[in-house]
C-alpha cells in the first residue's frame, strides 16, 4: 500500500496588482496568489481563501504587480566574457573579428560565462532562461554540462540548444578551421546531450533542443540531419534565420533561394522550431512560418547594436507566428537583461511601418511571457498565472520613485525604467530577494567573470 502523499506547503501572497497573461490578459488591481509546492493552487480579486492549510509563508505585496517570469528564448552565454568588442560592426564583419577569440574558449570560462548570463537575468526576473551554444573547440572539455550545471545552482528553468558548426572558412563559412566539428561528430554530440540531460516531464527544470548554428557555418546536411534527429528524439529544434540582408545574399548564392524556402527544404520549418531574429521577413516567409507554426526570437536590442534593422513582429502576430523576446549574447546586447527588451521590443517596433499602433505594453509583456513559453513548447505550463500552472512568477515593485506616479501597473514595467525585482519564484522557490540572488553570490561570479575574460584575450592574442 504506496504511502500517502504529504499534505502541501503553501505560499500565500496578497495584495498585489496581478497581470495574469491568460488567454482573456485577465487582470487584478488587488488580488492574491497561492502556490501549492510548486504549482500555482489559485489566485483572483480580493483576499485569499480563508483556512488554509499548511501556510508556511505570508506575502504582503502592496505596491507589486505580480506577473508571470520571464522567458528568454536566444541567448550565447559565453559572450559574457567578450562584451564590449567590435562594437561598430555589422554582423559578418563582428562575427569574423569575433570567432577567433571565441574559438579559444574552455570548460572554466563557459562555466563562468554562463553564471555571469544567468545571474544578470534572474535577478531581472527571469525564471526560464535557453542558451544557444554552438561553439565546441577540441578539447575544451564538458561545455555543455558546464552550461546546464550552472542554471542549476542558479535554480532557473533551462532550455540548452545545443548548436553546432562544420561549414569554415575552407568551406565558404566564417568560422576558423578549428572552431567547427565534423557534421558527424556533431549529430553525435548532440543526441547524446539530449540523452543525458533532457527531461520532457511537466515539471521539468532542464530541456534541450537541437541547434545548428545558422545558414553560413553549418552544412545543408547538417541542417538536414539535424531536423530528422531533433523529430527522432522528440525535442525542439532552433537556429538564426534571416538575421541581415547578408544572409539573404548568402542563401541566394549558395543555394539558390532565400533562408525560409532553405530552411523548408531541409525540414527546419514546424511547430517544434523556433528561430532567432527573423529580421529580413517578407509576406511569403512570414506566411510559411504562421502556416508552420515555426517559432521567433525577437531580439530588439542586438537588432538594433548589429544594424540588423527592425522585424516585423506586428506582422508575424497578426498572422499567427508564435513569438517570444531574446536577449541574445552579451557580446551584441552588453546589458544581459531580458526586462529592458520588453520596452525596447515596444519602442523599436513603432519606429517600423506599424508606428504608433505596432505594440503596446500588455503586448510587450506577453512575448516576454506567454509568447515565450509558445516558443520554447512550454505553453502548457509556464508563461501565464493560470491554477495548476509551474509557479514561476514575479514580484515587481512599482510604489517607488521610478513607477509610483504610472498610473497603470502593466505600462509602469514596460513604459518605465527597469523596475526592481522584490522577489522571483521559479518552481515555487524563491531565487531573488530586493534584486539580489539567493541561490549564488554575484561578487564572485563578477570576479570570476573578469578573470576568465583577461585570461581569454591573453590566450586569443598570442594566437
Amino acid at each position: 500500500m504506496a504511502a500517502p502523499s504529504a499534505a502541501p506547503q503553501r505560499i500565500v501572497i496578497e495584495n498585489a496588482a496581478i497581470a495574469t497573461v491568460d488567454a482573456q490578459d485577465t487582470e487584478y488591481a488587488s488580488g492574491y496568489l497561492v502556490v501549492a509546492d510548486n504549482r500555482i493552487e489559485s489566485l483572483g480579486a480580493g483576499k485569499a481563501p480563508e483556512n488554509l492549510e499548511n501556510v508556511v509563508r505570508r506575502i504582503d505585496a502592496t505596491g507589486h504587480l505580480i506577473t508571470p517570469g520571464l522567458v528568454n528564448t536566444h541567448h550565447h552565454f559565453y559572450q559574457w566574457i567578450t562584451r564590449g568588442l567590435a562594437t561598430d560592426h555589422n554582423l559578418f564583419n563582428w562575427l569574423v573579428a569575433l570567432y577567433p577569440t571565441w574559438a579559444r574558449i574552455d570548460e572554466q570560462m563557459v562555466r563562468v560565462a554562463a553564471q555571469g548570463s544567468l545571474a544578470m537575468m534572474a535577478r531581472g526576473g527571469v525564471t526560464t532562461a535557453m542558451d544557444h551554444h554552438y561553439v565546441f573547440p577540441r578539447g575544451s572539455g564538458d561545455l555543455s554540462g558546464a552550461i546546464i550545471g550552472a542554471a542549476s545552482e542558479m535554480g532557473v528553468r533551462f532550455t540548452l540548444a545545443r548548436g553546432s558548426m562544420d561549414r569554415s572558412e575552407k568551406d565558404g563559412g566564417l568560422p576558423p578551421d578549428f572552431a567547427v566539428e565534423t557534421t558527424e561528430g556533431a549529430l553525435a554530440a548532440t543526441e547524446e546531450t539530449v540523452k543525458k540531460f533532457h527531461d520532457a516531464s511537466f515539471d521539468s527544470m532542464t530541456q534541450v533542443a537541437v541547434a545548428p548554428c545558422s545558414p553560413f557555418s553549418i552544412s545543408t546536411e547538417l541542417l538536414r540531419e539535424g531536423a530528422a534527429l531533433g523529430r527522432r528524439l522528440g525535442v525542439r529544434m532552433h537556429t538564426h534565420g534571416s538575421e541581415t540582408v547578408e544572409e539573404e545574399k548568402f542563401c541566394h548564392e549558395l543555394f539558390g533561394m532565400g533562408p525560409t524556402d532553405y530552411f523548408e527544404s531541409t525540414g527546419f520549418l514546424g511547430e517544434d522550431v523556433w528561430m532567432a531574429h527573423c529580421v529580413h521577413m517578407n509576406d511569403s516567409d512570414i506566411a510559411a512560418f504562421a502556416r508552420t507554426k515555426t517559432g521567433v526570437a525577437h531580439c530588439p536590442s542586438s537588432n538594433a547594436r548589429l544594424a540588423a534593422g527592425i522585424a516585423r513582429v506586428p506582422d508575424m502576430l497578426r498572422a499567427g507566428v508564435p513569438v517570444g523576446l531574446g536577449v541574445d549574447g552579451t557580446a551584441s546586447n552588453e546589458s544581459g537583461e531580458l526586462h529592458t527588451e520588453l520596452r525596447n521590443a515596444l519602442l523599436i517596433n513603432r519606429l517600423g511601418a506599424h508606428r504608433e499602433a505596432a505594440l503596446n505594453a500588455r503586448q510587450a509583456l506577453r512575448l516576454g511571457t506567454y509568447g515565450g513559453a509558445q516558443v520554447l513548447g512550454r505553453a502548457d505550463n509556464i508563461g501565464s498565472l493560470e491554477a495548476g500552472k509551474l509557479a514561476d512568477f514575479v514580484l515587481w515593485k512599482i510604489d517607488g520613485l521610478g513607477h509610483s506616479s504610472i498610473a497603470d501597473p502593466v505600462t509602469a514595467i514596460v513604459f518605465g525604467a527597469a523596475a526592481p525585482v522584490t522577489a522571483s519564484f521559479v518552481n515555487g522557490k524563491q531565487i531573488v530577494e530586493n534584486n539580489r540572488l539567493l541561490t549564488v553570490d554575484e561578487d564572485t561570479i563578477a570576479r570570476d567573470a573578469r578573470t576568465e575574460a583577461q585570461r581569454l584575450a591573453r590566450i586569443a592574442a598570442q594566437g
